[in-house]
């Protein structure tokens, strides 16, 4: 297999996490953002979209988005799961995903940020506290959410979560992780936040989300 990506993009880094869960191989294909490597003509033939990530898989079909990526890592090499076996497990598991992928990355990816300063001609401090509100804004849902979700688990009589769900890792913790690596590096207040940074701690000490982390990619530097 073949990910395009590149090593801040935190759609990117969600695959790349998702993929050294299940020890799948892959090379590692870098394509800078901020230079506008992915608006390459090669590129651009083969992804409508023209964004990272992108999975070339091993009989060469291309596949795009990366929760869709992860849906079809977790339905093609099943273990480790990183969605629950449950529908109403995998319900509440996509939920959280999209509560991060769907409602706050949008709103604070490089093309948002790009065209906040380019284009409205916001200075940087107006564009990192529009970052920091939308961050923080959304990961006080997800911690709410991360208590309803908790209080429901103990009706139930099911353990207490050390991830956003469950005993393992999930499709959730893969979109958390990024984010909260983003926050920190834009200096979003992350205090008050318990249950959400216990699980991105939980996550944090396995070997599998180290490997995958920006700082452990080949094109760190770039």
């Amino acid at each position: 297999m073949k990910l395009y990506n590149y090593f801040r993009s935190s759609a990117s880094f969600r695959v790349r996490i998702v993929l050294e869960l299940k020890g799948l191989s892959y090379d590692y294909v870098p394509l800078h953002l901020v230079r506008a490597e992915h608006r390459a003509e090669d590129f651009a033939k083969r992804v409508g979209d023209t964004l990272v990530p992108a999975l070339e898989t091993d009989d060469a079909h291309l596949l795009t988005q990366s929760m869709a990526i992860i849906e079809y890592l977790d339905e093609t090499h099943p273990e480790p799961a990183v969605m629950p076996k449950d529908a109403l497990g995998r319900a509440h598991v996509r939920a959280l995903a999209q509560m991060i992928a769907c409602e706050i990355h949008p709103l604070n990816n490089l093309r948002v940020l790009k065209y906040l300063k380019n284009n409205l001609m916001v200075d940087d401090s107006t564009k990192d506290a529009w970052y920091r509100h939308w961050t923080r804004t959304g990961l006080e849902a997800y911690e709410r959410q991360l208590a309803l979700l908790g209080k429901e688990r103990e009706a139930a009589g099911q353990s207490v979560s050390r991830f956003s769900w469950g005993a393992t890792p999930t499709m959730a913790d893969c979109c958390l992780v990024p984010l909260i690596f983003n926050a920190q590096r834009f200096h979003v207040d992350l205090q008050g936040l318990d249950r959400t940074m216990a699980a991105f701690k939980a996550c944090m000490e396995l070997p599998a989300f180290q490997r995958a982390q920006p700082s452990a990619c080949p094109d760190n530097e770039a």
